[in-house]
């Protein structure tokens, strides 16, 4: 929960703060497991990384980014790189022989950027 340092006055809680409380209710419910991981979205003011996480084992098994090479150098707007991510870590996890994940969205809304990596990672062949 928030601390006093993460509240601008009493009763008033800042942006961070309500991000982190929506990603501890949704980390509360879902985990990665050997047969269905989690696709974790982390989300900055210019890049978007997706990783695909076995949570029983702690390990990253797949991921992308937009601070690789081909998609950094890519013309267009940050939602069309996160679409271009979300089909990337497709392609990635079917190589790596994954299937289905779960989505954690890490307490963002599922809008902008963050639906259009969820919705890139949906036409690579990716069932979450």
């Amino acid at each position: 929960m928030a601390n006093r340092s993460t509240l601008a006055r009493k009763g008033t809680a800042t942006r961070a703060a309500s991000r982190a409380r929506r990603h501890i209710r949704v980390r509360k419910k879902i985990t990665g497991t050997t047969e269905r991981p989690r696709l974790v979205v982390t989300r900055s003011s210019k890049h978007m990384v997706a990783q695909i996480v076995d949570d029983t084992v702690g390990k990253t098994l797949v991921s992308a980014s937009t601070l690789e090479t081909g998609i950094r150098a890519a013309e267009g707007k940050k939602t069309d790189k996160s679409q271009q991510v979300g089909e990337l870590i497709a392609q990635r996890a079917k190589d790596a022989g994954i299937d289905t994940v779960v989505f954690d969205r890490s307490g963002h809304k599922y809008h902008g950027r963050v639906a259009a990596l969820a919705e890139g990672a949906r036409s690579g062949g990716l069932e979450f």
